[in-house]
């Protein structure tokens, strides 16, 4: 019983190996599935020939350019072998989009966020309203939904699909999977925003880098401050976190956050908080739950002008953030810092605090600055990110039903 239980979880292993492989490389061929996954022939050809009966990839031929010899014969993921929904909730919208199983965009709308003031209950509500109108935008069976994959800023517990704290809606828990099993026989899924963010970069660092995954960090700036880090744990392992980075103490008794605690670092660095210091706005002030890009891209333009203030809540902004990063690379290690969000727009006003709050560490005068850089495509990371983890879910759990779902 031993013996089959463990060949059963190697095939499985090896099975998710070539899925991922067919994911990450396109179409390939025998092969080149064997050089990638390192699987012998005899195995990869068992594997292939499992999951084409089961519906889960298809081949094709591809004839050679002279014309000449045997068609090249290919393997990719077969599309309409299951979908996935993403849901990615913001400060001021809620996006769905829905995407087959060789990770192909279908459909795509966006709603804004309802400011009700039955909050958590009514918001809950109103993805399932949104995940109602795109499947029957799509016209197709709801048992052909594998995955629904939702992300927001905020707490998460990712085993239980539930919103734990959100600068939405603050302290009011969502539980996801409770609101949307009845309607669904799909697996719910939820994480952290900028996690998916660092996950995306790390993937994109490691397919970029012929000596692998470099550890690095996601910064994401914006209405809150948030943070990914994706850390090397090995041969094709990687370890991915989002602490509570906007909410670490920056400042004793300083600030009110919109968490309810004094002195955080998005207490300094969150849009709000730079609105309110450009207009001198005692630091006691309750924090305005949106604040529009529009509102911070007046206040940048002064600042560029020259207005004191409003350099200078720039200038705090970046302290903050290079402050707390000097501490999460004392108690990590040294590693790029990847700068995403809206607040990219105003880096220039940013930079000079961040490296001053940097400056102020043991651990950066002795080493050195860390490699900052800008990454302005957020939201297509966060897509990225959620395709990444959804799809491989999907994968382990077709393999584990024996590639009958």
């Amino acid at each position: 019983m031993l013996t089959r239980s463990s060949t059963e979880l190697v095939r499985q292993r090896n099975s998710v190996l070539v899925l991922a492989a067919l994911r990450r490389h396109g179409a390939l061929s025998h092969t080149e599935i064997s050089d990638f996954t390192g699987l012998s022939s005899a195995t990869i050809s068992a594997i292939t020939a499992d999951l084409e009966k089961g519906e889960v990839i298809e081949k094709s031929e591809q004839q050679a350019a002279s014309g000449r010899g045997r068609p090249r014969v290919q393997f990719r993921p077969r599309r309409d072998c299951g979908y996935l929904i993403v849901v990615i909730i913001s400060s001021d919208g809620v996006q769905y989009s829905l995407v087959d199983y060789a990770g192909t965009l279908i459909d795509r709308f966006s709603e804004e966020r309802s400011h009700d003031p039955h909050g958590a209950a009514r918001f809950a509500d109103a993805v399932g309203e949104g995940l109602e109108r795109l499947l029957s935008r799509s016209r197709l069976s709801r048992t052909k939904i594998k995955l629904i994959s939702l992300s927001s800023k905020g707490l998460v517990s990712s085993d239980d699909a539930v919103l734990l704290w959100s600068p939405i809606f603050g302290s009011e828990r969502i539980d996801f999977e409770a609101a949307l099993r009845a309607s669904w026989q799909a697996k719910i899924i939820l994480d952290n925003e900028t996690l998916l963010v660092a996950a995306a970069l790390g993937a994109r660092e490691d397919a970029g880098n012929p000596d692998g995954l470099r550890s690095l960090a996601a910064l994401s700036l914006g209405h809150s401050i948030g943070l990914g880090i994706v850390r090397n744990a090995g041969p094709a392992e990687r370890e991915i976190s989002a602490p509570n980075f906007g909410h670490m103490l920056h400042v004793a008794n300083g600030g009110l956050c919109r968490c309810g605690s004094r002195g955080c670092i998005e207490a300094y660095a969150g849009f709000y908080a730079i609105l309110r210091m450009a207009f001198e706005v005692p630091d006691d002030t309750i924090p305005a739950k949106f604040v529009p890009v529009g509102e911070l891209d007046k206040i940048a333009a002064r600042a560029r002008q020259g207005h004191r203030m409003s350099a200078f809540a720039f200038r705090q902004a970046g302290v903050a953030l290079g402050n707390g990063l000097s501490r999460l690379l004392s108690l990590t290690e040294r590693m790029p810092v990847a700068i995403t969000g809206p607040g990219t727009r105003y880096y220039d006003l940013l930079r000079p605090g961040i490296e001053e709050g940097l400056a102020q560490s043991h651990m950066v005068r002795m080493q050195g600055m860390p490699e900052l850089r800008v990454v302005f495509d957020e939201p297509l990371l966060v897509f990225e990110g959620h395709l990444n983890r959804a799809l491989s879910v999907i994968d382990g759990d077709i393999v584990q039903a024996g590639f009958h779902i």
